[in-house]
């Protein structure tokens, strides 16, 4: 990103400062356990949502519609897609799974043909705008909402899909809603034309039940329970006058004390401050002692290119990351409802 002359500079601070010295405090970083050498077939199974596998494929067989409330973690978004495939559900045609995001879509296809042991764009695949990576043998196929739409115009009855998961229904997006309509018309037309019936399964971590479940025909509502990590909360003895000072502050009394296998996650406000904030860590991180290992800063927020906002999901080099997500979006777009940290 070119400098802006108008931006204010990015703060400049010394190594060796009083910012960097940390007392000691025991337990305050949890120790990380990677996935990398566990099995994706156990790491399937460690799920919460396996244990109710059984009992999900059994009610979504006879279901055409059904409202879905998985708590975050729960492993809703690339089991259930799978959970179908194996079961036979909807083979005839393409199980669609909307996002409203296309980083959402494509990394959620990489990790289910990950799992499925399969190429990308084979037996799973994504289609965002200007890219489209599948297959005539694609039967998983993760898309934005706005693909899904564009497709129902040329084919109003989207007579190439048999079950469409409509996930992250909470947002209520203008694509969402409009999806919703054009979903629920498709569905009672082939109904009545006797055409391979459509199934719509409707996915949020947190909604109103309610509103949904009479919307789609007083469709039953199912609820999968989650995962969460533990979590250890540190306040600031004082109130900070500058946060964007207090966040620097803290990522390197981080880097210094946490392995190198850890990593940081750091929410700003905008994106003029991650990239200020992105430029101060790399200038300090060439600059510090022998005994911290080295930064890698990747930033992320909405109006990146896609292609930098993948590099989230590189593996990591045997070095601390630290992200630089973007503040506001953790409520509404790339980090809360895109990416889920493990």
């Amino acid at each position: 990103m070119p400098h802006n002359p108008d931006h204010p500079p990015a703060k400049k601070f010394k190594p060796g400062s009083p910012f960097f010295r940390l007392d000691k405090k025991p337990g305050m970083l949890l120790p990380r356990k990677g996935n990398a050498s566990v099995p994706i077939d156990v790491q399937r199974k460690n799920l919460p949502i396996y244990q109710a596998k059984s009992q999900l494929i059994n009610q979504l067989r006879q279901l055409h519609n059904a409202v879905l409330i998985g708590e975050t973690g729960s492993g809703k978004t690339t089991q259930i897609p799978q959970y179908l495939y194996e079961a036979g559900i909807g083979r005839q045609g393409i199980v669609a799974v909307t996002q409203p995001r296309r980083v959402a879509a494509i990394s959620l296809a990489s990790r289910v043909a990950e799992e499925k042991r399969t190429q990308l764009g084979k037996l799973v695949g994504y289609t965002v705008r200007f890219e489209d990576v599948t297959s005539s043998e694609t039967k998983l196929k993760f898309m934005t909402d706005g693909m899904l739409l564009r497709e129902a115009i040329g084919d109003p009855l989207l007579l190439r899909y048999t079950v469409v998961v409509l996930d992250e229904a909470h947002e209520r997006t203008v694509h969402t809603d409009v999806l919703f309509g054009v979903v629920k018309a498709a569905q009672r037309k082939r109904r009545e034309q006797n055409k391979i019936p459509l199934k719509v399964i409707v996915m949020s971590a947190t909604m109103d039940v309610d509103l949904f479940s009479q919307y789609f025909n007083k469709s039953p509502v199912l609820y999968l329970e989650g995962r969460q990590h533990p979590i250890q909360v540190y306040y600031t003895k004082q109130p900070q006058s500058d946060y964007l000072q207090a966040a620097l502050v803290s990522v390197f009394q981080i880097h210094q004390e946490a392995p190198a296998s850890h990593d940081i996650l750091v929410f700003m406000t905008g994106q003029e401050e991650i990239e200020a904030l992105a430029r101060t860590c790399r200038d300090i991180a060439k600059h510090l002692p022998d005994g911290c290992g080295p930064m890698t800063v990747i930033p992320l927020y909405a109006s990146l290119p896609p292609a930098q906002q993948l590099r989230v999901f590189q593996p990591a080099p045997k070095v601390g990351y630290t992200y630089m997500p973007l503040h506001v979006l953790l409520s509404s777009t790339v980090p809360s409802e895109s990416i889920h940290t493990p």
